[in-house]
């Protein structure tokens, strides 16, 4: 194990995780032959941003771009190329694939890291249950392709040829901590019933605080009760999503008439208790965007103090005509540390950031 003040580089502690950069590789050749088989292209772009990604949680690390007329422009390192490579498909493109180092500040521990690898793909004309098919394709190639079948964290296993689960999140909160999801957002999708989740939680041994806001609740519910049994002995997919948590996300289709669109159609694809992608049948209504990009940006104010700017060349491209489509972000680390039975994102990164 990396000793805090011993260099990464010296030769004793290379030759200790050397083992997993060669799997690394053999997983980053096999997405390429992947992606190249179903006519994918891969894409390349800027790591910086006007808008690093608006998710409510998320911390970026903001810096300047010195113009030679000594104009200066806030920009920031991008937690996801999601906003650039739509705008690709808004060009044109059908397929397309990226593998882009992103960034988030305030992230670090054994699955996270301030710089990683995130692995992104896109499809027009398609939707989440085709990116769901494609997670398994794609998983099952990588495994073909590296001799490597089983997924492993923490003594948890994973065996990635086994049936996968496929769960909502509602029934994922039923089955493993008790909570009615339903009854806890209540009449405004946008604006679920804090007092609700509160009562709920309460109910079933979760701690509540003051301050706690609904998110904090459902992560807290999630992180404690949920997330630990999804994936075990087969990879999971968990799926539609309450819709002020998938600002991105195209609504699900009610399924009786006048039933508010509660959900989105947002997946999430677990191992061995561990996250390792996120997917969205995507948003193409501009207007719809800009409404909840306003919310997602207030709820960071209210939390955090702070908020982000809109991309609006993103929203100027909704505009001009996203097609319908989907998209998901699979954190490539996450998966090599699995493959390897790695206990920390480290030991499976060329050179980590210094800490």
């Amino acid at each position: 194990m990396q000793q805090r003040g011993t260099p990464w580089w010296r030769p004793d502690r290379y030759a200790e995780r050397r083992p997993n950069l060669l799997v690394r590789q053999a997983v980053l050749r096999a997405l390429r032959d992947w992606f190249a088989a179903r006519d994918f292209v891969e894409a390349e772009t800027p790591a910086l941003q006007v808008s690093p990604g608006l998710e409510p949680h998320l911390q970026a690390f903001a810096t300047e771009l010195a113009h030679p007329d000594g104009r200066r422009q806030p920009l920031y390192l991008h937690t996801s190329p999601e906003f650039a490579m739509k705008k690709l498909l808004a060009a044109g493109e059908q397929r397309l694939f990226q593998l882009a180092p992103v960034f988030r500040n305030g992230e670090r521990a054994a699955l996270h890291h301030p710089a990683f690898l995130m692995l992104e793909w896109y499809r027009a004309g398609a939707g989440y249950r085709d990116i769901m098919a494609d997670c398994e394709s794609l998983l099952r190639g990588i495994a073909a392709a590296t001799g490597r079948t089983v997924l492993r964290w923490q003594g948890r296993v994973a065996a990635i040829d086994a049936p996968w689960r496929y769960l909502t999140v509602h029934a994922a909160l039923a089955e493993y901590a008790g909570l009615d999801l339903a009854a806890c957002i209540g009449a405004d999708p946008l604006r679920p019933d804090l007092a609700a989740m509160r009562a709920a939680c309460a109910a079933i041994g979760i701690r509540v605080d003051a301050g706690d806001s609904w998110d904090d609740l459902y992560f807290r519910t999630v992180l404690e009760r949920v997330e630990p049994r999804l994936g075990l002995d087969a990879p999971c997919i968990l799926y539609d999503y309450p819709i002020h948590m998938a600002a991105l996300s195209r609504p699900r289709a009610p399924e009786q008439a006048g039933q508010p669109p509660h959900l989105a159609e947002r997946f999430e694809l677990y191992a061995c208790g561990v996250e390792l992608a996120n997917a969205f049948s995507e948003l193409t209504d501009a207007a719809e965007q800009r409404r909840r990009f306003a919310a997602d940006m207030a709820l960071k104010r209210e939390i955090y103090g702070y908020d982000y700017p809109v991309d609006e060349d993103f929203i100027s491209a909704l505009q001009h005509g996203l097609p319908d489509c989907a998209g998901i972000a699979l954190g490539v680390d996450r998966l090599v540390m699995l493959l390897t039975g790695a206990a920390r994102i480290e030991e499976v990164l060329w050179l980590p950031v210094a800490d």
